[in-house]
């Protein structure tokens, strides 16, 4: 018996002044620490030294909890990992560079949930960061590293690791340990909460005046690639990841509708492994460039997120927003020049 694809074995919104006071403390409390533990390292190795799956104690009977926030899911992107189940009913992939080059997707689910999601992986000390512009979202993830643990605990979210609800996750039989966690969301929120939950700033309608005819844009980590090929046919972006094209286990080519190249800084996390290499840590709080990919064309922005708690803008070289194309958004974090 199979599970969307995958064959399983075993197993109040708060104000935004408060999140902001949050993110002061723990960012100050970030600063502090220093960390000699494992990291992720190419895709046959172990993830990132994280500590163990915690266990809690739930009772089996215990049911979702009513939320009108997003619910974020932290997804495995390596070789090993792939297909992925459950991606293209995202309303926004983020990408994001971790050790060695590769890369791992956080997934935000508001306007639908799949019945399953996965693999998912460890949270990363750049995700309490972006997650910080909305009202307290699940996190779903497989585990950190030990010492960002307590922050992921006092963040203002839900954390949900293994453990944390009963029955919320599963092991595959399609793919090897540890790259075969997957999570069933209805366990862990009722329903998608609406687009409402998305308050990342984007603006979706007409598209700008301007940018240029462009059918192909390829964004280069150090151990990973991706482009994104423009569909006449389909209306939409179809991704693919290092030369091949990236679909889902049950077929389906992942096709965002816009795509946003987001130029920022990458620079060494407080935290590294034992050899000494270091976490990236993604900055998105800022301002910078960006190229936002619609409808065929590319436009060439700007960026602004002046606090943790507030959404990101993006507005052409007179100032007026940007609009993005209605359906799903990938926004790749680029290394800034």
């Amino acid at each position: 018996m199979t599970e969307n694809g995958v064959a399983p074995v075993g197993m109040g919104r708060r104000t935004r002044a408060r999140r902001v006071a949050t993110t002061a403390v723990l960012l100050a409390t970030a600063m502090t620490i220093s960390l000699a533990a494992g990291c992720s390292t190419p895709d046959d190795k172990r993830d990132d030294g994280r500590a163990p799956e915690r266990e809690r104690t739930q009772s089996p009977e215990q049911t979702p909890t009513a939320t009108d926030s997003v619910l974020a899911v932290k997804i495995d992107n390596v070789r090993k990992a792939k297909p992925q189940t459950g991606l293209d009913s995202a309303d926004i992939v983020y990408v994001e560079q971790v050790e060695g080059g590769l890369s791992r997707l956080m997934a935000v689910y508001a306007t639908k949930l799949p019945d399953v999601i996965g693999p998912v992986r460890s949270a990363r000390e750049s995700d309490l960061e972006l997650l910080r512009q909305f009202d307290e979202p699940t996190l779903a993830f497989s585990g950190a590293q030990r010492k960002l643990l307590p922050l992921i605990d006092q963040a203002p979210i839900n954390p949900q690791p293994p453990g944390e609800t009963s029955d919320a996750y599963f092991r595959g039989t399609d793919k090897p340990s540890p790259h075969n966690l997957y999570l069933r969301p209805d366990r862990l929120i009722p329903a998608a909460p609406g687009a409402d939950a998305l308050t990342t700033g984007f603006r979706y309608g007409t598209a700008p005046a301007g940018g240029t005819a462009d059918t192909s844009e390829t964004v280069q980590y150090p151990a990973a690639s991706f482009t994104f090929s423009w569909s006449e046919s389909r209306d939409r972006w179809l991704v693919s990841q290092d030369g091949a094209p990236t679909v889902q286990t049950d077929g389906k080519r992942v096709a965002p509708a816009t795509v946003v190249v987001q130029y920022v800084n990458i620079r060494k996390s407080e935290y590294h492994d034992s050899l000494g290499n270091y976490t990236p840590y993604t900055q998105t709080v800022g301002s910078g460039k960006a190229k936002v990919l619609r409808d065929g064309r590319a436009y060439d922005v700007d960026w602004k997120r002046a606090t943790a708690a507030d959404g990101t803008e993006f507005t052409t070289s007179d100032g007026s927003p940007v609009n993005f194309a209605e359906g799903q958004v990938w926004v790749v974090f680029a290394r800034a020049a």
